[in-house]
C-alpha cells in the first residue's frame, strides 16, 4: 500500500452523522468521517452497503435526511453550486453521446467551465498522456469499447482539474489494461490540495491505491483508518479477510 506524499492539514471532506432514508428503508445510518487533502480515500463495501448513496450526497445529487456534509469546505446542502465546481464524478454506468468523438466531448465540457481554447487543448494533451487516450480522442463514442468509454468519462470528469474526484466503482467492467491505466491515474492524483474518493468492492484495488479507507456495511460505518491499522485491529492478513471479520462483528453487535 502507498503512503501519502506530504499530506496537508486542510480538511477536504467532513461528514457528520449523515443518515439517508427512503420511506422505511435506511440506506445510511449516522455516518461520520473526515478526510484531509493529499489522500486517496477508499469507501469500501459490497453492493447495497450505502457507498453510492453517500457519494451521491457528496456530489449534491441527493439530500441527506439528517446530518451535514462539506466538500472542500463547502456545505453540500447550503452551497451546492460551490461544491459542484470543485468535484468531478465518475461511476461505472455513465454514458457518452454516440455521435461525438472523445475530443469533441472534452471540448464541449471544457466550454461549460469557461475554459479557453488554448487551456482546453493543453488540458486534453495532458489527459491524453496520463490516461493513454490515443485514438480514442478521434473515434466516435458509439464505436468505443468499455475501456475506451471509461477513459473518456474520466477525462470529462476532470477536464476542469477539480480538487475533489469521486470514483464510484470506476474500474467495473474494465479489461486488465484499462484497469491498470485507471489505477495509475488514481495514484497520480495524490497531491496537496486534492482528495480522491475511491469507492469499490474489490479490496485488492483499495490495498494498492488508498491511504485510508472507510468500510461500510448495510449503511453502517464499521471502521475507518489506515489499512495496516485495520489489519492489526482485526488480526487479519489482508483487507478482504478484515472486511469479513468486521462484518461478522457488526452483525453480532446488531443481534
Amino acid at each position: 500500500m502507498t503512503q501519502p506524499q506530504n499530506p496537508g492539514n486542510q480538511t477536504m471532506l467532513d461528514i457528520q452523522d449523515v443518515t439517508k432514508t427512503y420511506g422505511k428503508f435506511t440506506a445510511l445510518r449516522g455516518v461520520s468521517l473526515r478526510a484531509p487533502e493529499g489522500e486517496v480515500f477508499g469507501l469500501l463495501g459490497p453492493n447495497g452497503a450505502g457507498k453510492t448513496t453517500l457519494l451521491r450526497i457528496l456530489a449534491t445529487l441527493l439530500q441527506p435526511t439528517s446530518g451535514t456534509a462539506a466538500v472542500a469546505g463547502y456545505d453540500v446542502q447550503r452551497q451546492p453550486e460551490e461544491v459542484r465546481r470543485r468535484v468531478g464524478v465518475v461511476n461505472g454506468g455513465m454514458g457518452l453521446p454516440a455521435r461525438l468523438t472523445g475530443r469533441e466531448v472534452l471540448r464541449s465540457f471544457a466550454g461549460l467551465y469557461g475554459m479557453t481554447r488554448a487551456q482546453t487543448e493543453a488540458r486534453i494533451a495532458e489527459l491524453d498522456e496520463r490516461l493513454e487516450l490515443g485514438r480514442t480522442l478521434d473515434v466516435r463514442a458509439g464505436d468505443y469499447s468499455t475501456g475506451m468509454k471509461q477513459k473518456v468519462v474520466i477525462a470529462r470528469a476532470v477536464i476542469q482539474d477539480p480538487p475533489v474526484l469521486i470514483l464510484d466503482e470506476a474500474a467495473s467492467g474494465l479489461d486488465i489494461f484499462a484497469r491498470r491505466t485507471l489505477l495509475d491515474f488514481v495514484l497520480a492524483t495524490r497531491a496537496p490540495g486534492r482528495l480522491t474518493l475511491y469507492s469499490t468492492h474489490v479490496m485488492s484495488e483499495a490495498e494498492e491505491v488508498c491511504d485510508r479507507v472507510a468500510i461500510l456495511h448495510e449503511g453502517q460505518l464499521l471502521s475507518v483508518g489506515r489499512i495496516p491499522d485495520i489489519l492489526s485491529q482485526t488480526r487479519e492478513g489482508n483487507l478482504e479477510r478484515a472486511f469479513f471479520s468486521l462484518v461478522r462483528g457488526g452483525e453480532a453487535r446488531a443481534v
